[in-house]
């Protein structure tokens, strides 16, 4: 179902996860460097140093010394780069060429061509097309099935800024709703969601619940503080393991087979979040089935 994910973890709280599977994408201001190391040792599942909208056009040059600095040590976190088309997207591409960079989170994706031009300009480089406004979004769906795009990210700021809409997860809801469908007709990682201004716990948690409930498995963060919340949000709950231990239990109790054409789709749904809970360290603990001939079905739609 997904490639074997992996983590690093460092004695003070810092992980990384694989990008298949991140849940909270930190941007770091790359006019700060003190600030990097902080980040890595956050509970960031991706660490993703900011060349682009957090950088005013008089720092871009440090912002870039301070990235190239970074990533000299052999360090493999990400970067958002500027958006093809701009005067800086070049340089920026020329900067990361050949580097240990992670990948890249290009901003402003409005066309095919911008995917495949990065991709060409930094081979072999995962590219999140971060997509920010109406013209990006009538076209996501090429957008998500461009060689070179590994995951779709969606930019509420611009994008409200671009098309007028408010911040209700009602008014946003047909973008979102086409974000996932694009994601999974292109047979990418569920989409990013964008970010949540402000460090409320509880309005955190709400956001995440959003951003699940329109099947986007991770989400932008703006500081470290964010992190735990946002992973938490997009995790499996205790409620769905207990759900899934049972469910499977239940099924073996009953001999193991199929007994229905409801079980394959409760096989996957609960084959999903046991392998997330694991891969995300949740504590499931033994699974209790035998998983021979019962992995998810192609035609699985849940998603975390």
């Amino acid at each position: 179902m997904y490639e074997q994910p992996f983590s690093t973890d460092s004695t003070d709280g810092g992980t990384r996860l694989d990008p298949v599977l991140a849940r909270s994408w930190l941007l770091v201001n790359g006019s700060h460097a003190d600030r990097f190391e902080a980040a890595t040792r956050s509970h960031a599942d991706i660490v993703v140093l900011d060349i682009e909208d957090a950088v005013a056009p008089k720092d871009k040059a440090a912002a870039r010394d301070h990235v190239a600095s970074w990533l000299a040590g052999g360090r493999d976190d990400w970067v958002r780069i500027n958006g093809f088309g701009t005067q800086w997207w070049a340089g920026d591409c020329e900067l990361l060429a050949g580097t240990s960079v992670g990948g890249v989170m290009l901003a402003m994706v409005e066309s095919v061509d911008h995917v495949t031009e990065t991709a060409r300009m930094l081979p072999g480089v995962p590219i999140v097309a971060l997509v920010e406004t109406a013209r990006g979004l009538e076209r996501i769906t090429e957008i998500a099935a461009t060689k070179g795009t590994f995951r779709l990210a969606f930019g509420i700021g611009d994008f409200r800024r671009d098309t007028g809409f408010g911040d209700n997860p009602a008014t946003l809801a047909y973008a979102r709703s086409r974000f996932t469908i694009a994601a999974r007709a292109a047979h990418l990682p569920s989409a990013i969601d964008g970010p949540t201004v402000g460090s409320s716990a509880l309005k955190l948690s709400e956001a995440a619940a959003v951003s699940a409930e329109f099947g986007m498995t991770g989400k932008i963060c703006l500081s470290p503080d964010q992190c735990s919340a946002v992973n938490a949000g997009l995790s499996p709950s205790p409620d769905d393991i207990a759900w899934a231990k049972e469910f499977f239990a239940e099924f073996n109790r009953d001999g193991g087979e199929i007994r229905n054409g409801s079980d394959l789709p409760r096989i996957a749904r609960a084959t999903k979040i046991l392998d997330l809970a694991r891969a995300y360290g949740i504590g499931s603990g033994d699974v209790g089935y035998d998983e021979r001939g019962h992995r998810p079905a192609p035609s699985d739609t849940y998603h975390y």
